[in-house]
């Protein structure tokens, strides 16, 4: 399962059925898990733990020293979960002892060519990053969140679960859960209804949700306001729930 034109360093531990093509180089620290297919030409680098079935394509760099003046050469790591999709020429860098000093990468995920995951970010389960997504440093995807093609994501940046954003967005500030946005200057253009219908969400906290949205963004309301109302409205409702919850964490404040 290991090509002989692979390099595979020693203190690397590799479940017995991974696949490692042609050239690709294998690291000190690193730990890949059952299942998992390596492809030719890739580069990973620990101290890094990649867990079952995940595939790595050609020419991805996985696991590489983060893109910070302040970091020292201080012991990071980057954790990647299960059956998550990386294709051509992505790359991901381990974390910073300024922040938790592990970037970590969920379930499920697919990452298109030449995307982007920068040090101490936190990524969710069913994310797509589409082709040259890029976040910058200590960015949170939170789950079920879509990435348009050549997305740019500030750094301290949070994107709530189910947001969308469209091609070539240039994403500031938080983007609360459910929110789609898009255009030049990246404004918000209503909810992700349509993701919330794919994953089974209830037509009322659809309604919900929509209702909350004109809070926000329709009636001149201050966001302190707003989610008070919010809070107010969300009853039994989970998915507002987790709305108010958002927004009383925001640290950029949010993209208006």
């Amino acid at each position: 399962m290991i090509h002989p034109a692979a390099i595979i360093n020693r203190t690397a531990e590799l479940a017995s059925d991974v696949s490692v093509g042609a050239f690709s180089v294998i690291g000190a620290d690193v730990e890949i898990g059952a299942g998992t297919v390596i492809g030719p030409h890739v580069i990973i680098n620990g101290p890094t733990l990649i867990g079952e079935y995940n595939h790595i394509y050609q020419f991805s760099s996985i696991g590489e020293d983060p893109q910070d003046k302040k970091y020292d050469h201080e012991i990071t790591r980057l954790v990647i979960g299960d059956r998550n999709i990386i294709r051509e020429f992505s790359s991901m860098h381990r974390g910073t002892i300024q922040d938790h000093s592990v970037t970590h990468i969920g379930n499920d995920n697919l990452f298109m060519a030449y995307t982007h995951v920068a040090h101490d970010c936190v990524i969710g389960n069913h994310v797509i990053m589409a082709n040259g997504a890029s976040l910058a440093g200590h960015v949170h995807l939170n789950s079920h969140a879509i990435l348009g093609g050549f997305t740019l994501v500030h750094q301290f940046t949070k994107i709530g679960q189910y947001s969308f954003a469209a091609m070539g967005s240039a994403i500031t500030q938080d983007i609360p859960p459910f929110v789609m946005v898009g255009g030049k200057p990246t404004k918000p253009h209503g909810i992700n209804s349509v993701g919330m219908e794919r994953n089974g969400i209830s037509a009322e906290d659809i309604r919900l949700i929509r209702k909350a949205y004109k809070m926000i963004y329709k009636m001149n309301l201050r966001l302190e306001d707003a989610i008070d109302q919010m809070e107010d409205l969300a009853g039994d409702s989970k998915e507002l729930s987790d709305m108010v919850s958002f927004l009383r964490n925001v640290s950029r404040g949010i993209l208006r």
